[in-house]
């Protein structure tokens, strides 16, 4: 590594931080349905809310936005440490990934407030370093999803396994505590959720047809 890349490697988390605070899901409410997101429905800013506030192409462009700022700077942490094969090349890509999420979760733009709930950036840091643990989180969301018609029950199942399935792919205990402690926080901002969900009050993904 030349002295740029030893310092483009040095500030990229918090570069991974500053991409991980912009709140796309509040700058894309605003812009389209010209709502404060955190003042409607559950007052999170990310996609689910979005959708049940806006509508699903704003929740879409939400949900590309929240997965390509914990993608991109994984990816550029990536190009900079892993063709050298330092040693500690994938702990520097945890603690690159654990910043996006914490921009995500408390960002500065927000002055650390009203943050996400992180699934949709973990998502992006997952795809960058493990498609195929990202598959196997995305296929249990998705049984989750259609089983139980939750979106919070859906992401809770798939960051349970994401530990386990990133394990097995890469063989990484660094990676594999990236997962741990990403799953862990993501579970702690889905504690209302958790209580809804055992209250039978939380809002399904797809309401019934009452009428039949």
């Amino acid at each position: 590594m030349n002295l740029g890349q030893w310092v483009l490697a040095l500030l990229l988390p918090l570069i991974a931080y500053l991409l991980g605070s912009i709140p796309f899901g509040l700058l894309i409410a605003h812009g389209i349905g010209r709502v404060d997101i955190r003042d409607s429905g559950s007052g999170n800013i990310g996609a689910t809310n979005v959708r049940r506030t806006v509508g699903t192409l704003p929740a879409l462009m939400t949900l590309v936005g929240d997965i390509g700022k914990g993608f991109l700077p994984m990816w550029w942490a990536q190009t900079l440490v892993l063709p050298y094969v330092f040693p500690w090349a994938r702990g520097y890509l945890a603690v690159v990934g654990l910043c996006a999420l914490a921009g995500h979760l408390y960002p500065v733009f927000l002055k650390f407030r009203t943050g996400g709930k992180g699934v949709a950036t973990a998502a992006g840091c997952l795809l960058a370093v493990s498609p195929g643990a990202l598959g196997v989180s995305g296929l249990v969301f998705v049984m989750m999803a259609c089983a139980l018609n939750r979106v919070s029950a859906a992401s809770l199942a798939a960051t349970a396994v994401m530990p386990l399935a990133v394990w097995v792919a890469t063989g990484s205990p660094a990676l594999t505590l990236w997962a741990g402690v990403t799953a862990a926080w993501i579970w702690s901002r889905h504690r209302a959720n958790i209580r809804r969900l055992a209250a039978g009050t939380e809002p399904p993904i797809w309401k019934s047809d009452s009428n039949g």
